[in-house]
């Protein structure tokens, strides 16, 4: 009996262990998502399949922004991939506050097709650097340089 109880006790710390590894503690999200929904039609299909999935809490559907908002335990990814499994497109949400923008109106976060008040999102380009740090502008002050004899005479 005691090699067996020993052998019970040692497997049921095993199972437990391995248990708690495979178990994710998952957090809870709110994913937003731009799914193309024309109708009725499309915005029960798209609200059906997003409220099967195991983990989703409440599921809110704008169709005029074309905007779904998921929240619950569930990840974003497999939000975005079972919504475009009702043969909608879909993306995640691509907009934020225009106020949030330092130039709104450039020509990569102006979208014409964002719903009022918002941009697209873009990220940030690096600052140029400052002048004289690099060499690309020394080639360029060379060219029209006084003591370059082939530098371009323009007068």
């Amino acid at each position: 009996m005691g090699v067996v109880s020993t052998f019970e006790c040692l497997s049921s710390v095993w199972s437990h262990r391995h248990t708690k590894e495979k178990k994710k503690k998952r957090l809870l999200q709110t994913v937003e998502l731009k799914v193309r929904m024309d109708c009725d039609g499309c915005e029960l299909k798209v609200k059906k399949a997003l409220s099967s999935m195991k983990g989703v809490q409440t599921v809110e559907i704008n169709r005029k922004q074309q905007k779904v908002t998921v929240t619950g335990f569930v990840e974003g990814s497999k939000v975005l991939k079972k919504a475009k499994s009702t043969g909608n497109k879909a993306e995640i949400w691509p907009y934020i506050p225009f106020n949030l923008v330092a130039h709104p109106y450039a020509a990569l976060s102006y979208d014409k097709k964002a719903p009022p008040g918002f941009v697209r999102y873009v990220e940030p380009l690096a600052a140029p650097p400052a002048y004289g740090g690099g060499k690309h502008e020394d080639q360029l002050a060379a060219l029209f340089s006084d003591d370059n004899p082939n530098a371009c005479s323009v007068m």
